[in-house]
């Protein structure tokens, strides 16, 4: 009996920190008072156990690298793997419930670190911030000037030549004078450059064969050089 009431005790959540097992005196003198609060009291908790679900879906998205830093509980780092391999609507309803549920039960400091984590995610580094700015550079050049083709192939040979000189073709015939109040529009082979320089960029540096150095252009910035 007093095994089984032990067992019963390793259940719980936390609140502000502090664990609270279920079957506690602690833990019924919360659900008593909760009886007891204010219907602003428990729209709170309810916005606090929705913005916890909310983080658990988020969680999903988290790269291997970082949800492995996070050194989470095994339980919901097996939750989340299992969450990803369920295609079935209802089931990974329940899943996310359940998710929700560990979400719960972490520390406030946990929570701050899948938080920062997320973030990281979604904020570029310095490096990819400059390989966009690159990426742009390249485009404008290419567009502009006959000589940056050239240019480019010789810094990576890899490039497909015949597809990058006909994007740049249909890039110009797109390109219309811009009308007085009106943004200039482009058209999809603009943004084909782009991609194809951004990708090409991302690559490691062994691929590349020659040095890329200034070139002089039309354009309003010289080309950059590369990573």
């Amino acid at each position: 009996m007093i095994l089984a009431m032990a067992r019963k005790l390793k259940k719980g959540y936390f609140v502000k920190g502090k664990f609270v097992a279920e079957g506690s005196e602690l833990d019924l003198e919360f659900k008593r008072e909760l009886k007891g609060t204010d219907e602003q009291s428990r729209t709170d908790l309810k916005r606090e156990s929705t913005e916890l679900q909310k983080l658990g879906e988020d969680l999903l998205t988290l790269r291997t690298d970082l949800l492995a830093r996070l050194t989470l509980p095994e339980k919901l780092v097996d939750a989340v793997a299992d969450a990803r391999r369920i295609t079935h609507f209802e089931g990974r309803r329940r899943q996310m419930q359940y998710i929700g549920k560990l979400m719960r039960q972490l520390e406030p400091d946990r929570l701050t670190h899948i938080r920062v984590a997320l973030q990281e995610q979604h904020t570029p580094t310095a490096q990819e911030t400059l390989r966009l700015h690159q990426a742009e550079h390249w485009r404008d050049c290419l567009i502009a000037d006959d000589d940056a083709i050239g240019h480019w192939i010789a810094l990576d040979p890899s490039t497909d030549a015949q597809q990058l000189r006909a994007l740049v073709r249909q890039a110009r015939k797109d390109h219309k004078p811009e009308k007085p109040g009106l943004a200039q529009r482009h058209g999809r082979a603009y943004r084909d450059i782009f991609t194809l320089v951004h990708e090409q960029l991302a690559q490691p540096q062994t691929t590349r064969t020659a040095e890329l150095t200034p070139i002089a252009t039309d354009t309003p910035h010289d080309l950059i050089q590369g990573p």
